[in-house]
């Protein structure tokens, strides 16, 4: 299954079993969305429940969350989560508060959907990747999908969830076939151990997940050691007792995130580690993150800005020969 279908497919049946769910955005009706993971809902459930905005940002949060105060379910579209910025307001200091301020009385169930990332020459103002902004504010949860099955569980959980939702995805992922598999007991806020290993855990999430695991035969093969290899999935909250289990067992961490390395969300989950796994580790924790640079148009730049396999295989086995291993 594509990954943009499997996001077709949540919302699809969550329109379906729940006509207080609506979603909106620009494009989302005729076209089909910028990704086409809204395609073929205007067809089914008509401009009354997908619904086309004009190009403004602050007002589709906003008119979002004035819906889930009158007792809709509405799913909002950001085109990238660059643009999210100019709804700031409307996610920071509305909906992740409501419920606070008004002592329980008031929920806000509202799902804001957008992609980031670095995707191919998109240049600075469409590249960026901004999940340590949403994931440092209480009262939102933070879910960042990378593969389809995840897509599609969590963000149907996210959608019938009472309290608000960023639900991260990659713009790089959207047009990639991956294994899809039905869930009866699915967790959104559990991360995923996608390999195990006993000599190192690698922490990622997003695209970046799939960059360590083509990393990972290399680092394994001349350091001589068995990788573990982790999918964070839930931002806020963060399953701190699957990435503690991997650390006792394998003393080493490494987190790979294609944000900034400077107050990305890689500090933040390494400070956690050192905070309270610090007599578990054999070594010093390495964040592998992009440059302190806005994202680059050139090709060859844009590349020199984020890790890739290679240079992942290559600071891992550096540190690895530097600490013991």
């Amino acid at each position: 299954m594509l990954y943009r279908e499997a996001l077709n497919r949540a919302i699809d049946e969550a329109m379906a079993a729940d006509e207080s769910v609506v979603i909106l955005g620009e494009d989302v009706g005729r076209y089909g969305g910028s990704y086409r993971v809204s395609e073929g809902l205007f067809a089914k459930y008509g401009a009354k429940r997908v619904i086309d905005t004009p190009i403004a940002e602050l007002s589709i949060v906003g008119n979002a969350i004035g819906m889930a105060i009158g007792g809709l379910r509405p799913i909002a579209e950001i085109m990238t989560v660059n643009f999210s910025l100019l709804a700031m307001d409307q996610i920071v200091n509305h909906a992740a508060k409501f419920r606070y301020m008004s002592g329980g009385k008031m929920t806000i169930p509202l799902t804001v959907r957008m992609p980031g990332g670095v995707s191919r020459q998109l240049a600075a103002q469409h590249s960026e990747s901004y999940e340590t902004l949403y994931a440092s504010i209480p009262g939102l949860i933070v879910l960042a999908a990378s593969n389809a099955t995840y897509a599609y569980h969590a963000l149907k959980h996210a959608i019938f969830l009472n309290d608000p939702v960023i639900f991260l995805e990659h713009e790089l992922l959207y047009p990639m076939e991956m294994e899809f598999e039905e869930k009866a007991n699915f967790d959104p806020f559990k991360a995923e151990v996608v390999k195990e290993g006993d000599d190192l855990t690698i922490l990622t999430y997003l695209k970046m997940r799939y960059d360590v695991l083509e990393a990972v035969p290399t680092i394994e093969k001349e350091l001589g050691i068995s990788v573990e290899v982790i999918d964070l999935n839930s931002l806020r909250p963060l399953d701190m007792k699957t990435i503690s289990n991997s650390i006792k067992k394998t003393k080493r961490v490494v987190l790979v995130e294609e944000d900034h390395k400077t107050g990305g969300y890689g500090a933040e989950v390494i400070a956690r580690i050192t905070e309270e796994l610090f007599y578990e580790l054999d070594a010093p924790p390495l964040r592998i993150a992009g440059e302190d640079v806005p994202i680059p148009y050139n090709r060859t730049l844009e590349l020199a800005s984020i890790p890739t396999p290679d240079k992942i295989a290559a600071q891992i086995k550096l540190w690895g020969q530097n600490h013991g291993l």
